[in-house]
C-alpha cells in the first residue's frame, strides 16, 4: 500500500485487528519493512501491525535523496496521522531505533511504549562520521550491489553467512535494489543526527532493549548502557545472532518482544 506523505509516496504493509493496539515497525539501514515479516505474522490479530519503507528505501520513493533524521521522524508522526493511529508502540532495528529515539523525544504523546533494537542514542563521533561520508561516496561510484556485498559481512554473524544463506541473499538482494543516492542520502542523515542520550533518562513509557549477542556494529555493552539510563527498561541479548537478530533468530526475539508487548497498554 502506499501513502502520500509529507509529498513523497510511502510503501507500508498493514496486518493484524486494526481495533487492537497499533505497533509501528522501523526498519534499519539499508534494509525495507520486508525485514519484518515474521514479527508481523508473529503478532497475529492481537494487534494491529505497521511496518513502512522510510523514504529512498524499499518501495518508498526516492524523493530528493536529501534526508534528516528529523525529516523521518515528520514522515512517522504523518504516517500515523495518515492512519488515524493516536498512539503507537513503536520498535525501531538500527537506524529504525534512531527514528524511533528521536520520534519520541519529540512526541512523546503519540507513544506508549518503545522497543529498541540492535540500536544506540548516541551520535556519531569525527571517525563514524568519516565512515558514513566515504561509504556514501563508494556507493556512488561503485553501485548498491557492490556495497550489499561488503555491507552485509558487518550485520550477520560469521555461522549466518555460512549457515543462513537464504537470509543473507534476501539482505543483499534488499540492499542491491536500492537506490545508490538514497544510500547516500541516509549515511548522510545518519551522521548528522542528534544525540539523545541525555533523552534516557526522561523516557516515561515502557521500554525493551533487545540487541544480538554477537553484535559488532553495536555492541551489547552499548544496549547495557541504554537500559541502565532508561528507568524500568527490559534487557534481552539474543544468542545466535549480531546486528540482523529479528532475522537471524527470530524465534528467540519474537519471544522476547511478544512477552514485552503482553505487558504494555496500548
Amino acid at each position: 500500500m502506499q501513502a502520500k506523505i509529507n509529498g513523497t509516496n510511502i510503501h507500508y504493509v498493514e496486518g493484524g485487528n486494526p481495533a487492537a493496539p497499533s505497533v509501528i515497525f522501523i526498519h534499519g539501514f539499508p534494509f525495507s519493512s520486508d525485514i519484518w515479516k515474521s514479527q508481523l505474522k508473529a503478532l497475529g490479530h492481537n494487534y494491529h501491525a505497521v511496518a513502512y519503507d522510510f523514504r529512498g528505501m524499499g518501495e518508498s520513493a526516492l524523493g530528493d535523496g536529501q534526508y534528516t533524521i528529523e525529516e523521518h521522524v515528520d514522515d512517522l508522526i504523518a504516517m500515523l496521522d495518515f492512519l488515524e493511529i493516536d498512539k503507537a508502540i513503536l520498535v525501531g532495528l538500527s537506524m529504525g531505533g534512531y527514528i524511533a529515539l528521536r520520534a519520541l523525544e519529540r512526541y512523546p504523546e503519540r507513544f506508549s511504549a518503545l522497543a529498541l533494537c540492535d540500536t544506540q542514542s548516541k551520535a556519531d563521533d569525527n571517525a563514524g562520521k568519516l565512515k558514513r561520508a566515504a561509504g556514501a561516496k563508494a556507493v556512488k561510484k561503485d553501485g548498491a550491489a557492490a556495497f550489499a556485498a561488503g555491507f552485509v559481512e558487518a550485520v550477520f554473524t560469521p555461522a549466518s553467512i555460512k549457515n543462513k544463506v537464504p537470509a543473507v541473499d534476501f539482505i543483499k538482494d534488499i540492499i542491491s535494489a536500492s537506490d545508490p543516492l538514497a544510500i547516500a542520502g541516509n549515511l548522510i542523515a545518519m551522521a548528522a543526527r542528534t544525540d539523545t542520550t541525555e533523552f534516557l533518562a526522561d523516557i516515561a513509557v515502557p521500554t525493551l532493549v533487545l540487541v544480538g549477542e554477537e553484535d559488532k556494529l553495536i555492541p551489547p555493552a552499548v544496549a547495557r548502557d541504554m537500559h541502565t539510563r532508561i528507568k524500568g527498561s527490559e534487557l534481552h541479548l539474543i544468542p545466535d545472532a549480531a546486528h540482523m537478530s529479528n532475522l537471524e533468530n527470530p524465534d528467540e526475539f519474537n519471544a522476547r518482544l511478544l512477552e514485552f508487548l503482553a505487558t504494555v497498554k496500548g
